[in-house]
């Protein structure tokens, strides 16, 4: 590792973003993810890449449409409703199958909301905001230093797949200020892009870029074929943290910014005899059921803890599949969960699963 410096979150996004590649930045101001523009705006002409603000967010994501299919590595990034508009363009870019990284700093919602930090676009990530069945990547970093980390690491994964990887982080991690540590060489990947619109003077066949197939026939084999390359991410690409789980009794699940707060309600229990660990998803999609299984036959019970009316519950339902009882604790409208309301409900699952057996 090299040098260290004293960053924002969302900083720290933009300055990953131009040591992976990015040549291309498309966006529109929001809070609380604005500083990643302005970041751009600075840096990457000087890096020998293209700022450009759009005129919305639609605009943005069609803009990063068209220079992704030229295979260079292009992102966009925005908070909720933004992103919210951006919906229609990611459902285009995977029919089309072109790389990009979005990010999105959530905020509190539905509607235009509030600017306080949420989670509650885990559904919108996770699960489609846009039309069709696709999927994206979902990252879920839970500190400036793996924003810097994940964010390279979201331009190797579009390239390699050929799909839309999305950092999912909330309005804390944005304006988060944490020593990040860089590395003298970023673990750039390159990957083959015959496919892309780059013209070879007619010496080829051209390339075509579209996710427009109006044959249905045509278009369910399409369909097919992403359902195959989404399988493949699911069995190689699903990543968590496992947090003081040796001999837990009971977990709580936990990403991003809540996950930090887990981690401390987690030492004080400890203190107290309770043994307790945690799952962190870091991909949401694929989400790491695996890991469930991994403390099964120790766990008693889970604690599902998110910014939100309970989003990813649903998926650690799934995880756990009726095997154990998952409890919930959630927090909506830019209020964050707290240590002690977490700590409470740790020690009545304790009286009820371990103490009393």
């Amino acid at each position: 590792m090299g040098r260290k410096l004293l960053m924002r979150g969302n900083e720290a996004i933009a300055e990953a973003a131009i040591r992976a590649g990015c040549l291309y930045y498309f966006g529109y101001p929001i809070t609380p993810q604005t500083e990643i523009a302005h970041y751009m705006a600075r840096k990457l002409p000087k890096a020998g890449g293209v700022f450009l603000q759009a005129e919305s967010e639609v605009a943005a994501i069609n803009m990063v449409y068209g220079a992704g299919s030229t295979g260079a590595r292009v992102m966009t990034s925005s908070s909720s409703p933004g992103i919210s508009l951006k919906q229609e363009g990611l459902s285009y870019l995977a029919g089309a199958q072109v790389p990009a990284v979005v990010v999105n700093i959530m905020r509190a919602g539905p509607g235009l909301g509030g600017i306080q930090p949420s989670q509650s676009d885990y559904f919108q990530a996770c699960k489609g905001g846009g039309h069709g069945d696709y999927r994206q990547i979902v990252l879920a970093p839970s500190s400036v230093q793996e924003l810097y980390e994940l964010t390279v690491e979201a331009f190797n994964l579009a390239d390699k797949y050929r799909i839309v990887v999305m950092i999912l982080g909330d309005g804390i991690l944005g304006q988060m200020m944490e020593v990040v540590e860089f590395r003298d060489e970023e673990p750039v990947e390159h990957y083959e892009k015959p496919w892309a619109v780059t013209g070879h003077g007619n010496n080829r066949k051209q390339n075509i870029i579209t996710s427009i197939h109006l044959d249905p026939a045509v278009l369910e084999k399409m369909n097919r074929e992403l359902q195959k390359k989404y399988e493949l991410i699911k069995q190689k690409e699903c990543r968590y943290e496992l947090y003081r789980h040796e001999e837990a009794e009971l977990f709580i699940v936990a990403y991003g910014t809540v996950a930090r707060i887990a981690k401390s309600v987690i030492e004080i229990a400890r203190r107290e005899g309770i043994k307790v660990g945690l799952i962190r998803p870091i991909t949401l999609w694929p989400f790491p059921a695996e890991a469930f299984d991994k403390v099964m036959d120790m766990a008693k019970a889970f604690l599902t803890v998110e910014m939100s009316s309970g989003q990813m519950i649903e998926d650690v339902l799934l995880a756990v599949n009726g095997r154990r009882r998952v409890y919930f604790h959630g927090r909506m409208g830019g209020m964050v969960p707290v240590r002690d309301d977490i700590l409470e409900i740790i020690r009545r699952m304790y009286d009820e699963h371990v103490r009393k057996g």
